[in-house]
């Protein structure tokens, strides 16, 4: 690119990023993204006021968080290949609807098990509405697939630091966590009358698949997934996928009841961290555009899972509540870029089949949905202080999986 201008303030309003430009369908995928993490970013800064009202212990905490997307794992498999095969329009809108009658459930809860029961709505609704959104995101620009996963993921971060400031002006006004669902449901509705008008472009062949019975293609399809599953490549980057969660809405998950209870935080300052924790990670997803394009996802991955290392250990030890805050921004800013990227390589091995790379995902996640459960039982045991040191394995795991991939081939793909 020419630029004639010298002066760095020009040469900045000369430049021009087309390949930044977005659809208006490509937004509709994005803002229901937005909606999503919305939703949920404003589950995890609720969490002391929902434990409270609901006198929830650390176990159940754990159970609200992993059986609604063990569930879901066990039905997203289906949506995902039907995805591929049929009408993926009808299934996003169908899901939109039961996430919307989910969000109101919800939002009238009054103990553990009508939460949990609500969660459990939710989360398989949330495949479909917002799972297959993502594989359509990934459809419409295979190019681009990373960059896309990394605006995807600015998306979700711009929702959950919006729903942090939500409930926090909730707490600050003496109004109730439950009015922040209620207006999400509102929000779906939104969303869901954009998506109608909506043409969704999917599944990108060279030649089409229509014209075969359904019967054939699922069973075409259940195929080929098992056949790409089996790969050690596609295992290995399954396995860096779910495990990296640990430290992303696990420790989300747990964060602003490690403040209250653990560090001694008052409920607006464990709010507070939540907000932290979400906007260092929306700024690092601005920052890993360029940091990607220079550095390559693996380097990336590596240099970043070493530093959170140093980072979370240096936070569980030092006992400054003002410190942990800055390491909170600090481990948000470092992991920023963990999920667009693995996520991305696994759709690179199944380019042609982006509903599948959803199945995929469901059959890895029945692993890792379980793991907030297994933090929240050892929360109980041993104490969420002790509980949380668990979570270096995900830092832990992606060191060593990369380091061996390298070592093994002299190639930096995994």
């Amino acid at each position: 690119m020419r630029i004639l201008l010298t002066s760095p303030l020009a040469r900045v309003r000369k430049l021009r990023w087309p390949r930044f430009r977005i659809g208006r369908v490509a937004l509709i995928y994005l803002a229901i993204e937005f909606l999503d993490e919305f939703v949920f970013g404003a589950r995890e800064a609720a969490w002391p006021q929902i434990r409270t009202d609901l006198g929830l212990s650390y176990a159940q905490v754990g159970l609200v968080l992993s059986v609604p997307i063990f569930l879901a794992n066990l039905i997203e498999p289906l949506l995902g290949i039907l995805g591929d095969i049929w009408r993926r329009k009808f299934l996003v809108i169908g899901g939109g609807l039961a996430f919307a009658a989910s969000l109101v459930a919800l939002s009238v809860a009054g103990n553990f098990e009508v939460l949990l029961v609500a969660t459990m709505a939710l989360a398989p609704a949330s495949g479909a509405f917002v799972s297959l959104s993502q594989a359509s995101l990934m459809d419409s620009a295979p190019a681009l697939r990373e960059r896309n996963m990394v605006l995807w993921t600015f998306a979700g971060y711009v929702g959950a630091l919006a729903a942090t400031a939500v409930i926090a002006g909730l707490l600050g006004t003496g109004l109730s966590w439950r009015l922040a669902f209620a207006a999400s449901a509102g929000m779906t509705g939104i969303m869901l009358a954009f998506a109608l008008r909506a043409r969704f472009q999917y599944v990108i062949r060279d030649t089409p698949v229509v014209t075969k019975p359904i019967g054939h293609q699922f069973a075409t399809a259940v195929r080929d997934l098992f056949r790409a599953v089996r790969t050690r490549r596609m295992a290995s980057k399954l396995f860096l996928l779910e495990i990296s969660d640990l430290m992303l809405d696990v420790f989300l998950g747990f964060l602003a009841l490690y403040m209250a209870d653990v560090a001694g935080a008052s409920p607006t300052i464990a709010v507070a961290s939540v907000a932290l924790w979400i906007g260092a990670g929306t700024l690092g997803s601005v920052l890993s555009v360029p940091l990607l394009a220079r550095t390559g996802g693996v380097t990336y991955l590596k240099a970043s899972a070493a530093l959170a290392v140093v980072l979370f250990v240096t936070f569980l030890l030092v006992p400054s509540l003002g410190v942990r805050l800055v390491l909170i921004a600090a481990l948000g800013l470092v992991k920023a870029g963990w999920y667009p990227v693995l996520q991305a390589r696994v759709y690179d091995e199944v380019p042609e089949r982006s509903g599948s790379v959803i199945t995929m995902t469901n059959i890895s996640g029945l692993f890792g949905s379980m793991m907030a459960a297994g933090i929240g039982l050892a929360a109980s045991s041993w104490g969420l202080a002790n509980a949380m040191w668990l979570l270096l394995f995900a830092p832990a795991s992606i060191l060593l999986f990369l380091w061996r991939a390298h070592g093994a081939r002299g190639s930096a793909t995994p």
